[in-house]
């Protein structure tokens, strides 16, 4: 089956999940507001230069993950999407979805965000196969710590590839849309890769290897 993949994140999203996620525990109160944010912005910067420390960034996010129970963590997520998340997704992102979905491709999400956080937008998109960083679970409650490769820049492609021996997929003919300079590696990868309201760095990249470059803004 053709694999139709997607980054998330300012792509399918017109913003970014993980940074929102920050965002709304600081507008709820539910951390430190002037040192989250701050920490919270200053890894969104680094992500942005290509240069983000994934396990720092992701022991920096889980540790509110690992202090609260479960349930309590799913109610905040409902009420996350509601107020972020629902006003983030693109109308033509749904398109896209449906376009590759109406021709038999298999979807996948892709992202170096969290499945915490990733896994409730992608079942709202309709997407049942998802990629992304994992929060290691033991006994029902979050560690704090990343559990596997986590899914960013090259690890994406290491991902991927474990992925494709479990399912039995192959990449052949694979499509891919992203936004950004950190998915260079997996845009290479795949049959068709797409630059998305791409970052100057992928923009110039796509252009020196005459990719099709689209909007869903």
């Amino acid at each position: 089956m053709t694999l139709a993949i997607f980054d998330l994140d300012n792509t399918l999203l017109a913003g970014d999940s993980d940074h929102a996620w920050g965002e709304f525990l600081v507008e709820r109160g539910l951390v430190e507001a002037d040192s989250y944010r701050a920490r919270n912005d200053g890894f969104y910067s680094d992500y942005c230069r290509g240069e983000l420390d994934i396990i720092a960034y992701s022991e920096f996010v889980f540790t509110v993950l690992a202090r609260e129970e479960p349930a309590t963590l799913a109610a905040w997520h409902r009420d996350f999407m509601a107020e972020k998340v629902s006003r983030m997704i693109l109308p033509r992102g749904r398109e896209l979805l449906a376009q590759h979905r109406d021709k038999g491709h298999r979807l996948l999400i892709i992202t170096a965000t969290n499945r915490f956080i990733t896994a409730p937008i992608a079942a709202e998109l309709g997407v049942t196969d998802l990629l992304a960083t994992e929060p290691e679970m033991r006994d029902g409650r979050y560690t704090g710590k990343v559990a596997g490769i986590p899914c960013y820049q090259h690890g994406k492609i290491e991902r991927m590839q474990q992925w494709l021996q479990e399912t039995g997929e192959s990449a052949e003919g694979s499509w891919f849309y992203s936004d950004s300079r950190n998915d260079i590696p997996l845009l290479e990868f795949v049959t068709h890769p797409v630059a998305v309201d791409p970052d100057e760095p992928l923009r110039a990249h796509a252009a020196s290897n005459s990719w099709p470059v689209m909007s869903l803004r």
